[in-house]
């Protein structure tokens, strides 16, 4: 039998209980036996995390592992390590992989592959439609039965109002959310960044904001339509955020999440950079404007959840000419430290704002075990070091993906233990074997 953990003497947030303060956390049997001042347990495991951030497990809902069918970019094991090393407990996956996730046998394959890794809980998302074609919808119970923990057809739209409505509907028997990708294809084909001044310097086709703001629009009707739980990814501009605000205020089932990157860079870096293609990613990288929008979105509750989008791609999908180029960034092993050192550090969000919106609420989101730290409650924990200085180098990455546009920054706060059902997987950014 394992033994005892005993985490002492760290500033617990858990916004679900609404504690925060100094406490010990005793872990038995996997979970959380209790919480409380001055813990002793006779033969426990010490782990003194004094001045430390003690919250529930990171969950990112938005990764790609790339598994199966381009393992050369990522998959189960690399993606899960970079995970765990990250300070993530759980991470979502999205079903653009080949062939798609789209049916209960490919589900339970990741599932199964997962819980051998045995380093994150690894919770797959399956395709709305088959082969993610936006034709004729998947066998979405099937899916849900194996282990799929929400639907999307990400990389593209679900293709047409109809087929959206149809899936809304048939997931309300589940009490499911469908994850939208929002993008009008037939304005952004072609397009390498955002629309304005930036892509007329550089001679680039812009990708308009309408072209989210026009998906986001349509899909948050259609859930006002149905009734379903909709979730809309990565949304980049102001627009997108005005619309949710007001969809929120009008009590529609809509919720969304922003990415690391959206929130701190913009598309001056495009040529700040020298047209370095770790700027390229979709949506892409947008104005002063939309990130003050992301920033004040966030505060107020409009932005749910943050998740980092991890797209790893092989050197030789980004050591191209831009135009060529692959969209996308890793992020599970740099999102804790950007999200503390420049956000939280900063004073623009609180550690709980922090642990709700990557933890209690994708938890919440995807009706899945884990964001809080009440007795009883799986023992997924998430111990962040917030004076730890640190560099950004891709070269450490356990992901196979080095793309990155944060290589060299130094930052301030790191994940110090990540601890998986009462088990440390992670720490000081290394595997414990």
């Amino acid at each position: 039998m394992a033994r005892d953990l005993l985490i002492k003497g760290g500033r617990v947030v858990d916004p679900a209980s609404g504690l925060d303060g100094v406490a010990d956390i005793l872990v038995s049997e996997g979970k959380i036996a209790r919480v409380d001042k001055d813990i002793a347990s006779e033969g426990a495991e010490i782990l003194d995390v004094s001045g430390m951030i003690v919250m529930p497990g990171l969950i990112d809902m938005h990764v790609h592992l790339r598994e199966p069918g381009f393992k050369e970019k990522e998959d189960i094991e690399s993606g899960s390590a970079a995970a765990a090393v990250g300070g993530f407990t759980a991470v979502a996956c999205m079903p653009n992989t080949e062939p798609a996730l789209d049916n209960d046998a490919v589900i339970a394959e990741v599932v199964k592959k997962a819980a051998e890794i045995g380093l994150c809980r690894v919770y797959p998302i399956g395709a709305v439609t088959k082969g993610r074609r936006g034709q004729e919808l998947a066998e979405l119970g099937e899916m849900k039965a194996a282990g799929a923990v929400a639907f999307s057809d990400d990389g593209s739209p679900v293709s047409t109002s109809e087929i959206l409505r149809c899936a809304l509907e048939y997931l309300k028997a589940f009490d499911c959310v469908l994850m939208d990708h929002p993008e009008d294809l037939s304005l952004s084909e072609g397009g390498q960044i955002n629309r304005g001044l930036v892509s007329t310097i550089a001679g680039f086709k812009g990708i308009p904001r309408e072209a989210e703001e026009i998906i986001v629009a349509r899909d948050i009707l259609v859930a006002g339509m149905t009734g379903g739980r909709l979730h809309l990814t990565h949304i980049s501009t102001k627009g997108s955020v005005e619309l949710i605000r007001r969809a929120k205020e009008k009590g529609l089932p809509v919720t969304c999440d922003c990415t690391p990157h959206h929130l701190l860079l913009t598309d001056k870096l495009v040529l700040e950079s020298g047209y370095d293609t770790n700027t390229k990613m979709n949506p892409p990288l947008r104005t002063d404007e939309d990130l003050e929008a992301l920033w004040q979105g966030l505060s107020d509750g409009t932005i749910d959840a943050i998740a980092t989008d991890h797209a790893p791609h092989h050197v030789d999908d980004k050591w191209v000419e831009y135009d060529y180029a692959a969209n996308g960034i890793t992020g599970l092993e740099t999102a804790v430290g950007l999200i503390v050192d420049k956000l939280v550090r900063s004073g623009s969000i609180s550690w709980t704002r922090m642990a709700e919106a990557m933890s209690l609420n994708p938890a919440r989101i995807l009706g899945v075990p884990g964001g809080t730290l009440a007795e009883g409650a799986v023992a997924d924990i998430t111990v962040i070091d917030p004076e730890l200085e640190w560099s950004v180098n891709p070269r450490e990455f356990r992901s196979k993906g080095k793309n990155t546009p944060f290589e060299g920054w130094r930052l301030d706060g790191a994940p110090y233990a990540t601890i998986l059902g009462g088990k440390i997987v992670a720490k000081k950014r290394c595997l414990v074997s």
